[in-house]
């Protein structure tokens, strides 16, 4: 709100391709995780948890990284 009082309503430069698509993927990605996690846990929860264990440390990587790059400071002097 600060923002628009102090400098309007401006509109920001696309994001980019790569932007987009990670905004569309990562959804997917989800979606893919949690058919994968309602057909397989039922049939072999032994060997389904490390697969979601890691693609759900994979999604957070990335989110993380992606969190990191947006509100990282001005880089240096």
């Amino acid at each position: 709100m600060r923002y628009v009082a102090l400098h309007g309503l401006v509109r920001e430069a696309d994001e980019g391709t790569e932007a987009h698509l990670f905004q569309l993927l990562m959804p997917v990605q989800l979606a893919v995780m949690g058919y994968f996690g309602l057909t397989w846990l039922p049939r072999a929860p032994r060997e389904a948890l490390p697969v979601l264990a890691l693609q759900a440390i994979a999604a957070a990587a990335v989110l993380a990284s992606v969190y990191w790059i947006e509100h990282a400071g001005p880089a240096g002097p």
